[in-house]
């Protein structure tokens, strides 16, 4: 049986992209480990069928997390036996590539699931970014086998670095709607319309500041933020300046069937990113499929891979600016054409029988057919 260690930064028990990897990963036929970290909030992950080992860490965040974590991945990668190593991203490529060159049969995947140097914590950090590009530019002409997320971002890819791109797309596991949550049970008003935000990137220029100010212009509706990102703390506080307890309501990350349960219950899923960054601009979120999988129509911002998905399958509606003004007018909309919310809505589950991952989970294993061809 071959072996693969699949490494990530991120908090193993939030990220369904790399769970949905292994899982297929183990069906291919490799013994798998999981690599990640853990962090003081992390939760127990659930029943794995493949081992996972999860980093504590000295540094959370900065330059000293990915130096402390990248040496700590380099030196467990080097005296574990492997015949092939998945770097998700970026951050955990120096680490994987450096462990490869100690084992000269090793095979090397990479997964990048954005177009990390666009990403908008570096934009405006220079010498960080550039640092980064530095690596992205050493090791990518190098790979032989490259994923990436969407076609938009394989594109540039392909045109820096003249390389051969897979596109994966971040879609779920086909979802059975379970129903089971009721807004009276978490405390939302029965009768109000419900947008959502959820994931856990909730980040800086993603919309929800100005999501939240849009209550101010909106009756009777109520908006439920449901997971973690570094724009929490601020969000909170701007819900408590602007008086709309009655109107917000913030929910911690958890399991992603809990989540789903969130985003069944909502009216509108919001999935309004700013074009601040290229990264942004070529985003394509997991919380999209989401909504899709969960019924839910999509209130969007015009950004390429989304409206490009909204228009294929007639599942949303997309705004021009986002800004409260903006929102509040499409969650009006919406709100006022319960016709249009119950055809949407269709058309997110018919869409949900094509855009799973049971279909798209096989252009991984063409990838790794080509690679042992």
């Amino acid at each position: 049986m071959k072996k693969i260690i699949v490494s990530v930064t991120s908090d193993l028990s939030t990220d369904n992209r790399v769970d949905r990897t292994c899982k297929a990963l183990l069906e291919y036929g490799f013994e798998v480990i999981l690599v990640g970290r853990i962090k003081s909030d992390s939760v127990d992950l659930e029943n794995r069928k493949y081992p996972c080992k999860r980093f504590k860490l000295f540094f959370q965040k900065g330059a000293f997390f990915y130096m402390e974590y990248n040496l700590r991945l380099f030196i467990f990668l080097l005296f574990k036996k492997k015949d092939v190593l998945y770097s998700n991203d970026l951050d955990t490529l120096l680490a994987n590539y450096f462990a490869k060159k100690f084992s000269r049969n090793t095979k090397l995947i990479y997964d990048s699931h954005e177009l990390f140097t666009e990403a908008p914590e570096l934009i405006n950090r220079k010498r960080i970014r550039y640092f980064w590009l530095l690596i992205e530019r050493f090791i990518f002409p190098k790979l032989n086998f490259i994923i990436t997320v969407n076609e938009s971002i394989a594109s540039i890819y392909k045109a820096l670095y003249g390389k051969d791109i897979s596109v994966i797309r971040n879609v779920p596991f086909y979802y059975e709607r379970i129903s089971a949550l009721q807004k009276e049970k978490i405390g939302i008003p029965k009768n109000n319309f419900t947008a959502i935000i959820q994931g856990s990137g909730l980040n800086i220029e993603r919309g929800i500041e100005e999501a939240i100010l849009s209550m101010h212009l909106l009756k009777n509706v109520s908006l439920l933020i449901v997971g973690n990102g570094d724009v929490i703390p601020l969000a909170k506080k701007m819900v408590l300046l602007e008086g709309l307890e009655n109107s917000v309501f913030f929910f911690e990350k958890r399991p992603y069937t809990e989540l789903m349960g969130f985003t069944e219950l909502a009216d509108v899923g919001l999935a309004i990113d700013k074009p601040k960054s290229k990264n942004y601009e070529l985003a394509l979120p997991n919380k999209l499929f989401d909504y899709m999988h969960a019924g839910t129509p999509i209130l969007s911002s015009e950004l390429i891979e989304i409206t490009s998905l909204i228009q294929k399958y007639q599942i949303g509606i997309s705004i021009t600016t986002v800004t409260p003004q903006a929102i509040a007018a499409g969650i009006n909309y919406l709100k006022e054409h319960p016709k249009e919310i119950k055809r949407m809505s269709e058309n997110c589950f018919e869409a949900a029988k094509i855009e799973n991952w049971e279909n798209e989970k096989q252009k991984l294993t063409s990838l790794l057919d080509r690679m042992y061809s």
